[in-house]
């Protein structure tokens, strides 16, 4: 018996969770794993296989027929479903077409209405499932219907109860607190009007920018968000869950991208993919490192008359980068965040340029006595010290200025800042070191 057989044996169904499951399976060798799929069951399969990471979805959905997944997938909501059926596309387009011809036409017109939306936008996020009270409904009414939906097990995570008009827009917003507040035999509309702007509810339009709709559920600490068309007509929501999934992988994107690495090739077992994905990035470091280099070679003859200056010159180089990348680090993630406003450049600017010029002081002075006890030769002290304050200076503008720019520009600002960056303080750093030495030494 496996450990998830083992695991499965030991509980209920109803105490198993797919994150669980999945969670066993990543930490089996290959054997284990291809014996401990066939376990799951049957109604968590589509659970499991979203909850893996993409490298695992091939392995479970091709050891079950199309009809066992859809009616694993029929048990999940509308987003999830879609994202589903999405991945098993990429997999598989034919497969993917019969599991969606096992659905029932709700679920099937469910999802190819969050599929008409494009990647970024808000309603490719959103769960059809949500339930929505008329203003004139009295609330016992509306805790009946609900609490009939909620049992029937139609409805999840429900925290809030949407209240629109008989065209089905969008009124009002009501936690399930507030309406065990309310006076039962009364309607909701007389519930209301004794308080209307306690009810006022924060919505996002279908086509809005999830970057706004993460921003909306971090402005205002919230739950869940109701989504409507151009017209206010409600038509879905999104939450939570899904929030801090979006906010995850924007992160991972960040990383990833600051490193010069594409995130989807990562994450395929394609080692080509990866590598490919990989290699143009080194290939304009490489191309930066060369133009570093050409600026050495500019100053060869100073380079042959004293051999300090080739010891000691990586490390101006490394300091410089290093001081960069902090400022370019925070820089990028405040972007992310939404800490730094429009017309906020400036004082983004001048506070990294001061943080490096204060490091860079306090380092010269450090560096510049080393060099001179080292070499016995209080110049050289001076030059590379006077070099760190000019590199670390350029180092914290530089990294600074750099993603702001992109950011202006409309491109991402973690995307081909750390190549810029080190160029800069590369060149900087070397031709300050080398210059000076050139002027003050020779």
């Amino acid at each position: 018996m496996n450990e998830l057989e083992r695991y499965l044996h030991s509980h209920d169904m109803e105490e198993l969770h797919p994150s669980e499951i999945a969670n066993l399976l990543k930490d089996m060798d290959e054997k284990s794993f291809n014996e401990a799929i066939q376990t799951i069951p049957n109604e968590l399969i589509a659970d499991v296989a979203l909850e893996l990471p993409d490298r695992y979805f091939g392995d479970i959905v091709e050891r079950y027929t199309p009809k066992e997944i859809a009616e694993s997938l029929s048990d999940l909501e509308s987003d999830d479903q879609t994202d589903f059926i999405q991945d098993l596309e990429e997999h598989d387009e034919q497969v993917a077409k019969e599991v969606f011809g096992h659905l029932d036409e709700e679920d099937q017109a469910d999802i190819l209405q969050l599929k008409r939306y494009e990647e970024e936008e808000a309603g490719a996020y959103m769960q059809i499932e949500v339930y929505a009270a008329g203003f004139e409904q009295t609330v016992n009414d509306v805790i009946r219907d609900f609490a009939k939906l909620r049992r029937d097990g139609e409805l999840e995570n429900i925290q809030y109860i949407f209240i629109t008009a008989k065209d089905g827009k969008l009124l009002y917003g009501i936690s399930l607190d507030n309406l065990l507040t309310f006076d039962f035999d009364k309607s909701i509309r007389e519930n209301i009007e004794e308080a209307p702007e306690s009810y006022q509810v924060i919505s996002a339009e279908d086509h809005e920018d999830i970057n706004e709709v993460v921003k909306k559920f971090q402005e205002y600490d919230l739950n869940v968000l109701p989504v409507v068309n151009n017209r206010g007509k409600l038509l879905g929501r999104i939450t939570s869950d899904d929030i801090y999934d979006i906010i995850s992988e924007q992160a991972t994107d960040q990383m990833y991208h600051l490193a010069g690495v594409d995130d989807d090739a990562e994450e395929d077992d394609n080692l080509l993919k990866a590598g490919k994905a990989r290699a143009v990035w080194l290939g304009i470091n490489l191309l930066t490192a060369i133009l570093a280099s050409l600026v050495i070679g500019l100053f060869s003859d100073t380079l042959q008359s004293l051999v300090a200056l080739a010891i000691l010159m990586p490390i101006v180089a490394s300091m410089g980068g290093n001081a960069g990348t902090q400022s370019l680090t925070v820089v990028v993630r405040q972007l992310a965040l939404g800490d730094i406003a429009k017309n906020d450049a400036f004082r983004t600017i001048k506070k990294e340029v001061l943080l490096s010029l204060a490091n860079g002081v306090l380092f010269a002075v450090v560096i510049g006595i080393i060099a001179a006890v080292w070499f016995d030769k209080g110049m050289l002290g001076i030059v590379i010290a006077l070099s760190m304050v000019i590199n670390l200076l350029s180092a914290g503008f530089f990294g600074s200025m750099v993603p702001l720019l992109l950011k202006r520009l409309d491109i991402d600002p973690a995307i081909g800042s750390t190549v810029i960056l080190t160029t800069v303080t590369d060149i900087v750093g070397f031709f300050s070191f080398l210059g000076l030495a050139t002027i003050i030494l020779l």
